[in-house]
């Protein structure tokens, strides 16, 4: 499968296929596991990381969800492909800078399985909007229909067992990435990440750790895999995403009530900046594609323009750019490429329209449509 096909598919995180929610853009969760007859992939052989990657590719591409799937060796792909697959959230960095690592991706994007990363396998699924539940169920099923075919390094009382021990146990990091805008206005997300941490939670940027939260996009995650089971797991989570996008919506509201003029300023120079700017560099324009973001869910534009910012957002990056050009590009290029994007795509919108009838309606309440407690799977850290 060429590298382009991937680019050309419709997938959750571009095209927004499916339910939207206005605060959290998608939810992941991921699995760790590795085979119980080889290392760990920091101290295999290269012939048995090679090994390891034909067992695995079988026992996934035999998978119906995985039929067609995009399979991608890191040695086969230059380094433009492989930020656009960082870009996307299909590989880790830690995947990418590597020559042993391979990827298999389903064509809609939503599943992708990291082979001799930092573990044997890496089991991730995204999905747009607040769905811990259908992720968690995809990337069980994946793991149960492997299982017996690899043979997982487990361990009776610690559970399954990974390369780095803060992942012994479950194997299970559970995360949603939320656009949490009106925290940010209100100097509350200190607060926040500091609530958050104390509960054992982790608060990452866009990449994830070590990343900046550009644009007021934050990845939230669990820390713990030893000890609680899956389902307390993203019950916590759950609960606490549900919290969050209380207090982001209720900083939104706010922000109306206590000084409008200021807020429509902000999103009136933004529309200004993207509709005229002759350069943009990737982390401004994430910052403008925020404020757009928040525009929609508010009602000065129409809700189903943010599917069109949520694209610009994944395909106006750095990497993005440089593929869809086919020539070499330096940032001042990709800079004046992006501008002129957002320029024939902000043409096409009506004026932002201030005239927000009811400024407390900006939202259904409804974080997800299979967000209540976590369904008890069937085995947890402690037995298959």
């Amino acid at each position: 499968m060429s590298f382009s096909a991937l680019l050309d598919n419709e997938n959750e995180l571009t095209h927004n296929i499916g339910a939207q929610q206005p605060i959290v853009l998608s939810t992941r969760v991921r699995l760790a596991r590795n085979l119980g007859r080889f290392p760990f992939p920091g101290r295999a052989k290269p012939e048995q990381r090679r090994e390891v990657t034909r067992l695995c590719r079988e026992a996934l591409e035999a998978l119906p969800k995985m039929k067609r799937a995009h399979t991608f060796g890191m040695a086969e792909l230059n380094e433009v492909e492989k930020l656009v697959l960082v870009e996307r959230h299909l590989v880790s960095r830690e995947l990418a800078e590597g020559k042993d690592g391979t990827v298999v991706i389903s064509r809609d994007q939503t599943c992708s399985v990291m082979i001799n990363e930092e573990d044997h396998l890496r089991i991730q699924v995204v999905k747009g909007g607040f769905h811990l539940k259908r992720a968690w169920k995809q990337a069980d099923a994946i793991d149960s229909a492997i299982e017996g075919a690899l043979d997982f390094a487990y361990s009776p009382t610690l559970g399954y067992l990974t390369a780095c021990p803060t992942n012994v146990g479950t194997g299970l990091r559970a995360s949603a990435m939320l656009h949490l805008p009106g925290l940010v206005m209100a100097d509350q997300m200190e607060k926040v990440v500091r609530a958050l941490n104390q509960d054992g939670l982790a608060v990452r940027g866009w990449f994830g750790e070590g990343s900046e939260a550009v644009g007021s996009i934050f990845q939230i995650s669990n820390q713990q895999t030893l000890g609680p089971s899956e389902a307390d797991i993203l019950r916590s989570l759950s609960g606490w995403l549900k919290t969050i996008i209380e207090q982001e919506e209720n900083a939104r509201l706010l922000l109306l009530q206590s000084d409008p003029e200021k807020f429509f300023d902000k999103i009136s120079r933004a529309f200004g900046l993207l509709r005229h700017a002759r350069l943009l560099a990737s982390s401004e324009s994430m910052n403008l594609l925020s404020l757009m973001r928040l525009a929609c869910d508010m009602g000065v534009f129409d809700e189903s323009y943010r599917v069109m910012v949520d694209r610009l957002i994944i395909e106006n990056q750095p990497g993005h750019i440089r593929v869809r050009a086919e020539v070499e590009l330096d940032a001042l290029k990709r800079d004046f490429i992006r501008a002129a994007v957002f320029r024939e795509t902000f043409k096409q919108l009506p004026e932002p329209d201030f005239d927000i009838i009811d400024a407390g309606d900006d939202s259904d309440g409804e974080p997800g449509d299979d967000e209540g407690d976590a369904d008890e799977p069937e085995t947890d850290a402690t037995g298959r």
